[in-house]
């Protein structure tokens, strides 16, 4: 059997469907999975062993330029591959419209969230089967149930495992107690004040470890060098390709970051976590793994550097207490 995921976008989206995928991989090894994804996120499904055909889509790029004939060009070859591949089934596991029509492609049969379930009910007008997924639920678990109605199957839910690991790579001369800083996201309300992140790489050279900091644009790197300036251990990683990024951070001790997608990452891969979310919650989409905790911003307050290393440092210890009990056994 052959099933085609689409799951577009965002970073930290396709990284909520690895478990999902590591549960039908487990349950129905005679399923061969394919994935359509955003461009700019192939590297990030590539990380997942079972995912076979990685097809792109760029349909944030195609919106700017609708008309051109080079964006028909590719939507017309993405059809056609979609197509060749002669799926048994899609499961678009985004919900929305736009996720619906490139699922549509595919000319086989679609199965995604009913009517009640999807964040967009337009888009099951387009599907041929929809399952009721209660919308309270984190959008891991979501996307696991959906997975196991639509491929008969009743996902563990005591269980987590995204099934990804680290790529192999590391950054020239950083080794040791790493702890890597996401200061960028998306949007500014997302973003902890620079003084936090100062503060922070102070607190965590006190206790031994090398911040490590990156950057994607301009102003993302002011922020990384005021960091720098003022905490002059901290090693910055220029704007690397993904791939990259992910290799570096799958090799940190510690990872502490806003809302953003390589804090996902981070909590996917095992890692001990910190996520500090400002603007939004946490409930539903907050980065979930063995050693992850989100701290969040309560109305009127604010996130304290000493609060955020002080629930690093419980991550940290609970680790090695985890890794010493798994030795025994």
């Amino acid at each position: 059997m052959k099933v085609l995921i689409v799951k577009t976008s965002s970073m930290g989206d396709v990284i909520h469907t690895f478990p999902a995928l590591q549960d039908a991989r487990r349950a129905r090894p005679d399923i061969a999975f394919d994935w359509c994804v955003e461009e700019a996120f192939a590297g990030i499904v590539a990380l997942h062993p079972a995912v076979g055909t990685i097809h792109t889509v760029a349909i944030r790029r195609w919106r700017k330029h609708l008309f051109d004939k080079a964006t028909w060009r590719e939507a017309t070859a993405l059809r056609r591959a979609l197509r060749a591949c002669r799926y048994d089934l899609v499961i678009d596991a985004q919900g929305l419209l736009k996720s619906a029509l490139v699922a549509r492609q595919a000319k086989a049969p679609i199965a995604g969230f009913d009517r009640s379930s999807a964040r967009e009910p337009s888009a099951t007008l387009l599907y041929d089967v929809g399952h009721a997924v209660p919308r309270n639920l984190h959008a891991i678990e979501r996307t696991r149930r959906l997975f196991g109605q639509a491929l008969g199957y009743r996902p563990d839910l005591s269980i987590l495992d995204s099934g990804i690991v680290p790529p192999p790579g590391n950054l020239t001369g950083i080794a040791g107690n790493t702890a890597f800083l996401l200061h960028g996201t998306s949007r500014e309300d997302k973003k902890w004040p620079v003084e936090d992140w100062i503060e922070t790489g102070r607190l965590l050279v006190e206790r031994g470890m090398t911040p490590v900091t990156t950057w994607s644009d301009e102003r993302e790197q002011a922020v990384a060098e005021a960091i720098a300036r003022a905490v002059p251990s901290t090693s910055i990683v220029p704007k690397s390709p993904l791939a990259d990024i992910a290799a570096i951070l799958g090799s940190s001790r510690l990872v502490i970051g806003a809302d953003t997608g390589l804090t996902h990452l981070a909590s996917a891969f095992g890692l001990p976590t910190v996520a500090v979310f400002l603007a939004t919650e946490p409930g539903l989409t907050g980065p979930r793994g063995p050693y992850a905790s989100t701290l969040q911003a309560a109305p009127g307050e604010r996130v304290s550097s000493a609060r955020v290393v002080a629930e690093a440092e419980r991550l940290l210890e609970h680790q090695t207490h985890g890794q010493a009990g798994a030795g025994k056994n």
